[in-house]
């Protein structure tokens, strides 16, 4: 009897389109919250709300969490239970489930507010992916993207290689200058992530003519490293999909076997 009504408790926390849809919810309210607490005028006017919405939240992702880790024997299967709920517990999202609740006990030990913390929570947002309709598509990013590491990894060298060679040249030529601006190396990173990434801010900037010069260098090297990486995804996602596709026509649209 025990062991039927975890299993129906872990169908309903893991599996339940209603139970997803609520928490989604309930996150997305909670974002709403966190944005509405920020007005001075509303946070004085409904305090009183917003305090028992926070009670109400973390109640439900209390309870949540202890469901999970009540059934966490089902998600991660093992001899012991004590080794699942370990598993369990140090898992990405259940460290999220946990920061989620903990910014509102923490002040009751130690004296500090800690309530942005529950920012974390909209990371839960990523279960929606979970949807059927989703799947599919997350599947193919995810496999395309482990094709193409190897790939991906040498242009990521490679922007950081340039980054790194133009930020020294640039604190060299314009340290001088402009020390306020390039007092150190570092310093001269910030220019160029903005300068590579064509992005161009504008707080940070050259003024000798050999920094222009470097500059311009540097923007023409970017353009052609961001769209790298672009192209890669790109090119690999299409090819995927028409794999996909030629999968599609050789199969049966009503049982899925095999066309002769």
């Amino acid at each position: 009897m025990f062991l039927k009504a975890r299993k129906k408790l872990y169908n309903f926390v893991e599996e339940s389109t209603f139970f997803n849809t609520a928490i989604l919810t309930l996150i997305a309210l909670n974002a709403l919250s966190i944005v509405l607490e920020s007005f001075c005028a509303l946070k004085n006017t409904y305090e009183a709300y917003f305090f028992f919405f926070e009670i109400f939240t973390v109640i439900i992702f209390t309870v949540e969490y202890i469901a999970r880790l009540l059934v966490a024997d089902y998600k991660y299967p093992h001899k012991k239970i004590t080794a699942s709920i370990n598993k369990y517990i140090f898992s990405p999202l259940a460290v999220i489930d946990l920061l989620a609740i903990l910014p509102f006990y923490l002040p009751m030990f130690i004296p500090l507010d800690l309530r942005f913390v529950r920012i974390f929570r909209l990371v839960r947002v990523a279960r929606i992916l979970k949807a059927a309709k989703y799947s599919n598509a997350i599947n193919l990013i995810h496999k395309v993207l482990r094709k193409e590491k190897e790939q991906l990894l040498v242009t990521l060298y490679l922007s950081f290689l340039i980054l790194f060679v133009a930020s020294v040249l640039m604190y060299y030529i314009e340290g001088q200058a402009q020390p306020e601006i390039f007092p150190n190396i570092p310093a001269a990173f910030w220019w160029g992530v903005a300068t590579l990434t064509t992005v161009g801010y504008g707080d940070v900037f050259p003024v000798t003519p050999p920094g222009k010069i470097l500059s311009t260098v540097v923007i023409f090297l970017g353009i052609g490293i961001v769209a790298l990486p672009t192209g890669i995804l790109a090119s690999s996602l299409l090819e995927e999909l028409n794999l996909k596709k030629k999968e599609l026509d050789t199969k049966c649209p009503h049982c899925g076997k095999e066309l002769d």
